[in-house]
């Protein structure tokens, strides 16, 4: 099995190969250079407690068929499944390099993204961001319910590697070329980048309270090789309202996100529509007629958009059973308010779309919207 750095790039990888008979997983570290490469043939073992897609479907067959494997870009299949490998709690376990990696190991790929978003082969991906389809007045105009409402996409640039596999340099260009990008918003979305390196205190303690600025990713990513070269090439921009932000190269190279007080879904859709044509128009985004946007990690592909609103619902928080009825109606997901897997605090809850393959953004806030208002509407009942 062939392990290969991305190219012109020296770094330190750890490299994880499970060996048989543990219940654990064992890892060992090699240091690889440019046009190096070591060979590993062992298939990874999973604990038992191990649940992910990865586990799932990457069976013997699958695996010699693809071990040795690597795109143009030197991104190989080790890479491909080293933080589902290395995190066996990890609920998906892959991730893509750049878009060859969607064709080149779609022997794995392919059937993890059917099951998490049940999408086929022969399903094709449709994109609508025309804020005129969506139906979606204000359903809390008193606000007694929805706090905020915050929606972000994720976007590559094409032409480029996604971020497992991006170069040093590469990073670099990319950040430089939607700093450029971003000066050609109109006045309303016009604000100041505030690139990660060399951020002076008051700045950072500033972005902290905020709740603008991200860190460097979490053990997943960073087994992924999201976190190299931390935090250069990295930044945050915002505009003067602090009602749109752009993060640079943190999981995927650009996540655009509007947000606001409030339950007002159209007016927070219709800004990001808006400023992601722009940007488009200065950096073409990666797309694939069959996946969508695509991103490093398959379970943003499609929109790669989350819409979400943070809400009080005190009552449902005390029936559960009706609450997960109502959002698994309308496609939506529950989350504690610090993100996943956190608890929700004083019955207030992030509840966003879960659905972002196959359906197009108008849809994706849709559900979002109509989900909202049968939430209110029962914990009005309660």
């Amino acid at each position: 099995m062939v392990f290969l750095c991305p190219a012109k790039e020296l770094a330190a990888r750890l490299i994880y190969a499970p060996l048989k008979g543990n219940n654990e997983s064992t890892y060992f570290s090699v240091r690889t250079m440019k046009g190096a490469a070591m060979s590993v043939d062992l298939f990874p073992e999973f604990g038992s407690s191990c649940r992910s897609l990865l586990k799932k479907h990457l069976t013997k067959k699958i695996f010699a068929e693809l071990k040795n494997r690597v795109t143009a870009n030197g991104y190989s299949f080790s890479q491909a499944i080293q933080s589902g490998v290395a995190n066996q709690d990890s609920s998906i376990g892959v991730y893509a390099g750049d878009a060859e990696s969607y064709r080149l190991f779609a022997g794995l790929f392919d059937p993890i993204i059917d099951e998490y978003h049940g999408f086929k082969q022969k399903d094709q991906h449709r994109s609508n961001l025309n804020p005129n389809d969506l139906q979606a007045v204000n359903p809390d105009p008193e606000g007694k319910f929805v706090i905020s409402t915050r929606i972000r996409v994720g976007r590559n640039l094409a032409g480029m590697p996604l971020g497992p596999a991006v170069t040093k340099e590469q990073r670099n260009q990319i950040e430089q070329r939607i700093v450029k990008a971003l000066d050609c918003l109109p006045d309303d979305l016009s604000g100041i980048y505030y690139p990660l390196l060399g951020l002076n205190e008051a700045d950072h303690q500033r972005l902290i309270a905020d709740h603008f600025l991200f860190k460097a990713g979490d053990r997943f990513l960073e087994a992924a090789g999201l976190n190299r070269d931390w935090p250069e090439g990295r930044g945050i921009f915002h505009n003067t309202d602090k009602t749109f932000l752009v993060w640079v190269n943190e999981e995927d190279q650009l996540r655009i996100i509007s947000m606001q007080q409030g339950g007002d879904l159209h007016a927070v859709f219709t800004r990001l529509t808006a400023a992601v044509k722009v940007i488009e128009q200065k950096v073409p985004f990666l797309f694939d007629e069959h996946l969508g946007y695509l991103t490093s990690c398959p379970t943003n592909l499609g929109t790669a958009m989350r819409a979400s609103v943070h809400i009080c619902l005190p009552n449902l928080a005390t029936n559960m059973e009706t609450f997960k009825k109502l959002t698994d109606r309308h496609h939506l997901q529950i989350r504690g308010i610090d993100g996943e897997h956190s608890e929700s605090k004083g019955g207030v809850f992030d509840i966003s779309n879960r659905r972002r393959l196959g359906v197009s953004e108008v849809e994706c806030v849709q559900d979002l919207y109509d989900g909202v208002v049968a939430l209110i509407q029962a914990e009005q009942e309660l």
